[in-house]
C-alpha cells in the first residue's frame, strides 16, 4: 500500500535550511511505482524533471532533515534507494526487510526507520554508513510510521493488529501496543509532539491518541475511505485524503469538526504541504497526477502529470 503515510516531519513540509548555492525554488519528489522512478517537480513551474530510476515498486518517500538526500523505499526490491538531491542521482541501494512500504527519518538526521510490511519489523538504518540495524518487532501488517518531534520515540501503525506500537528510539525497544480503530494505514504526530493522529481505513475514521498517556482520547468520522493524513506547521488543521470518493476532508482540530471536502483527481493516496503552508499536494494515483491546493481557500489547482501510479511524496523546499 501507498505509504506517505508515515511522512517524516520534513515529508510534511516542515522548515529546513537551504542549501548553500542550490536553487530557492521547493521541489517535490513523486514516486511512480509502477515504472520504479521518482519524478522530482519544481513547485515554482509545476514543470517535471527528468525521472530517477530506483527499485522495483517504490512505494514511499522521505527527505533528510539537511535537505540533502531522500530516501525512497522499494517494495518489491526489498531495498532503500538514497538520492542526491543536488544532483538528482541515486546511491547504492540499502537491503532491508520484506516489502518495505514506510519509512521516516529522525529529526537528529542520524537514523532512517524502514517499516518492513510481510515480515512485521522495522528496520534502523544508519545515515552516516548506510548500515542497518537489527529490526524491531512490531504489530502484524504494518503500514505507517511517524517520529515525534522531540525524536526519543516512533509510533508504527499495524493495519492487521488495529493498532500502533510505540518504539523508544534510544533502545529500540517496543512498548504496549495502543488500540486504535479498524485497518490503520497512516500516522502523524503534530509539531508540539502531543498527539498523534491515526488513519483507520477499514474504520472511516481518524483516531486522536494522546502521546503522553499512549492512550485514544477519541475519534473523529472521516469520510469512506480514508488513507493518509497531514497536519499544517501550526498544528491547526489535518487534511484527510479519502480514495473512495476522491476528496480531500479538512479538519479543525482545535474543535474536530470537519469542512466540506476538496475534490481533487482519482486515487487520491499521499498528501504533503509545503513549508510556508499556503499549498498542500495530492499524489492521485489513478489519474497519474499531482493537485496543488491553496490551503487560504480549499481550492483545487490544475493537476501536474506525472509517471505511472504516483504514490507518495516529498517536498524539499531548497534544492
Amino acid at each position: 500500500m501507498a505509504a506517505l503515510l508515515g511522512v517524516s516531519p520534513v515529508a510534511d513540509g516542515s522548515s529546513m535550511p537551504a542549501i548553500a548555492g542550490s536553487s530557492t525554488s521547493p521541489t517535490a519528489y513523486v514516486v511512480n511505482s509502477n515504472r520504479d522512478t521518482v519524478t522530482p517537480i519544481d513547485l515554482a513551474t509545476d514543470t517535471t524533471g527528468t525521472p530517477i530510476r530506483v527499485g522495483r515498486y517504490p512505494d514511499a518517500i522521505a527527505v533528510a532533515p539537511d535537505g540533502k538526500f531522500a530516501y525512497v523505499a522499494n517494495a518489491v526490491s526489498d531495498t532503500v534507494t538514497p538520492i542526491d538531491v543536488a544532483t538528482d542521482t541515486t546511491r547504492r541501494a540499502i537491503r532491508v526487510g520484506s516489502s518495505p512500504v514506510a519509512l521516516t527519518i529522525a529529526p537528529n538526521g542520524r537514523m532512517a526507520y524502514v517499516v518492513n510490511e510481510a515480515d512485521d519489523t522495522v528496520t534502523p538504518i544508519d545515515l552516516a554508513t548506510d548500515t542497518t540495524g537489527t529490526p524491531i518487532r512490531v504489530g502484524q501488517y504494518p503500514d505507517a510510521i511517524a517520529i515525534a518531534p522531540d525524536g526519543k520515540f516512533a509510533y508504527v501503525a499495524n493495519a492487521d493488529s488495529n493498532s500502533v506500537t510505540p518504539i523508544d528510539l534510544a533502545t529500540h525497544t517496543t512498548g504496549r501496543p495502543i488500540g486504535v480503530g479498524p485497518g490503520p494505514v497512516a500516522i502523524t504526530i503534530a509539531s508540539d509532539g502531543a498527539t498523534a493522529y491515526v488513519v483507520n481505513s477499514y474504520g472511516n475514521s481518524v483516531t486522536v491518541v494522546d502521546l503522553a498517556t499512549d492512550v485514544a482520547r477519541r475519534t473523529i468520522r472521516a469520510g469512506s475511505g480514508p488513507v493518509a493524513i497531514a497536519i499544517t506547521a501550526d498544528g491547526t488543521t489535518a487534511y484527510v485524503l479519502d480514495a473512495t470518493s476522491n476528496t480531500v476532508t479538512p479538519i479543525n482540530l482545535a474543535t474536530y469538526t470537519t469542512r466540506r471536502g476538496i475534490p481533487v483527481r482519482s486515487g487520491p493516496v499521499a498528501i504533503a504541504i509545503a513549508a510556508d503552508g499556503t499549498t498542500a499536494y495530492v499524489a492521485s494515483e489513478v489519474a497519474n497526477t499531482i493537485t496543488p491546493i491553496d490551503l487560504a481557500t480549499d481550492a483545487p489547482g490544475r493537476p501536474i502529470r506525472v509517471g505511472s501510479s504516483p504514490v507518495a511524496i516529498a517536498i524539499v523546499p531548497h534544492r
